[in-house]
């Protein structure tokens, strides 16, 4: 809360202040009148490369957020999103953040997380390998692809990226 709410950035929605009880923490958040990107995502099924480049996007969640000079061994967040350093339980930083980045745009464009497996173990493994793949489809270009795949690059793993058409 301390973060966003230090935070004024027109993609950033801002905290104005927040309160509790004995069970819950109430947020105090500007309103965001056309409502959660994710909700979107799940009715339309996929975004186009176009719907998911343009628009104003405003990042709200900042609960597993610090302030840190110092690499953090922390495994936290959603399983899908998590890089293979955090999974790997290794020294991480920042740059997990242009991980993460990359797995959202592989979302939107797919409609599912990239590593996404039935079971977590399964999950976690398909992260680590950074097995990588793109479905068949003519919407996504090759560009695209590239891009994903060169976010989700992780230094000291042979990556293995599939490209089906």
């Amino acid at each position: 809360m301390e973060i966003q709410t230090s935070l004024q950035h027109p993609n950033v929605l801002r905290l104005y202040g927040w309160f509790h009880d004995d069970d819950r923490v109430f947020l105090i958040l500007e309103y965001a009148h056309k409502g959660e990107l994710y909700n979107k995502l799940r009715k339309k099924g996929c975004f186009t490369e176009r719907q998911a480049a343009t628009g104003r996007l405003k990042i709200a969640d900042f609960g597993w957020s610090v302030q840190s000079k110092s690499k953090r061994h922390t495994m936290c967040g959603t399983l899908d999103y998590l890089a293979p350093e955090m999974v790997e339980r290794k020294g991480h930083d920042y740059a997990v953040d242009s991980w993460t980045l990359g797995i959202i745009c592989y979302e939107f464009l797919y409609g599912a997380p990239p590593f996404e497996a039935e079971r977590q173990d399964d999950t976690f493994r398909r992260i680590i390998k950074v097995d990588l793949s793109f479905p068949s489809t003519p919407f996504v270009s090759l560009d695209a692809k590239d891009l994903i795949s060169q976010v989700c690059s992780y230094p000291g793993q042979s990556i293995f990226f599939q490209y089906t058409n």
